[in-house]
C-alpha cells in the first residue's frame, strides 16, 4: 500500500530527471496505483508527428518505478527497472496521454507493474508491464 503522507505536490517537484525533461506530470495517488499524464509535443514526438513509443515506456517505466519506490520507501530499499515490456496499440498526434499503473506484484524480491496509457478520449494507446527488482539501500 503506497503511504498516505505522499502528496502529489511532492511527486511534482521539478528535478534533474527524464520525467521533469518530457513534462510529465503526477496527477492521482491510490492505495495501489499512480497516475500521471504526459504531453504529446516536440518533446515526445518522432519524425512523422506521432508520439514516440520511446515516450510511452519512458511514462510507463516512470509510473511503475516510483509507484515500487513509494512502496518500499519505509524499509530502506529501493526498486529498479529489470524489464520492461509495451505494445503500442493506437497512435497519438496531440494533446495529452494519461498512464495508469497498478501493482499486479508486491514480492519482496520483485514487484510487477501493468501500465495502461489512454489518449484524451480515454482509449488505449498503450499497454506495459514493469517489472522492478527490491534492493537493500
Amino acid at each position: 500500500m503506497i503511504p498516505n503522507t505522499v502528496s502529489l505536490e511532492a511527486l511534482n517537484q521539478p528535478g534533474e530527471h527524464m520525467g521533469t525533461h518530457l513534462g510529465i506530470e503526477f496527477t492521482e495517488l491510490g492505495d495501489n496505483y499512480l497516475c500521471a499524464r504526459m504531453p504529446v509535443d516536440h518533446r515526445t514526438k518522432q519524425p512523422m508527428g506521432l508520439l514516440h513509443g520511446g515516450a510511452s515506456v519512458v511514462l510507463a517505466e516512470t509510473l511503475g518505478s516510483v509507484g515500487g519506490n513509494l512502496l518500499v520507501a519505509h524499509e530502506n530499499k529501493y526498486c529498479v527497472g529489470v524489464e520492461v515490456n509495451a505494445n503500442h496499440l493506437k497512435s497519438v498526434k496531440e494533446g495529452f496521454v494519461m498512464g495508469r499503473a497498478e501493482a499486479v506484484h508486491i514480492g519482496r524480491k520483485i514487484q510487477v507493474w501493468e501500465i495502461k496509457i489512454t489518449n484524451e478520449q480515454g482509449q488505449l494507446t498503450c499497454i506495459s508491464r514493469l517489472t522492478l527488482a527490491v534492493m537493500n539501500r
